[in-house]
């Protein structure tokens, strides 16, 4: 039963900062334009939009496998 208490206790607290970051992200200067990068794509005409953030969704694959690489590389 102790590691489903640790896993439980760690998803509770990423959803804690995920929380945090909702709520206070939109005061960070620097993620103020987070979505709206260049090259993402974004068509507007009179009843359609679509947006893609095809340059936002590299940043955050490149962010997260890093933070996954380095909590491997403590971990072991």
């Amino acid at each position: 039963m102790e590691p489903l208490g640790k896993t439980l206790l760690w998803i509770g607290a990423i959803c804690l900062l995920l929380g945090i970051f909702f709520v206070f992200g939109s005061k960070i200067p620097f993620l103020s334009n987070f979505g709206n990068l260049p090259g993402d794509i974004r068509i507007e005409r009179d009843n359609f939009q679509f947006y893609f953030p095809i340059t936002t969704s590299i940043l955050v694959s490149i962010i997260l496998s890093a933070i996954l690489y380095l909590w491997n590389r403590i971990a072991s």
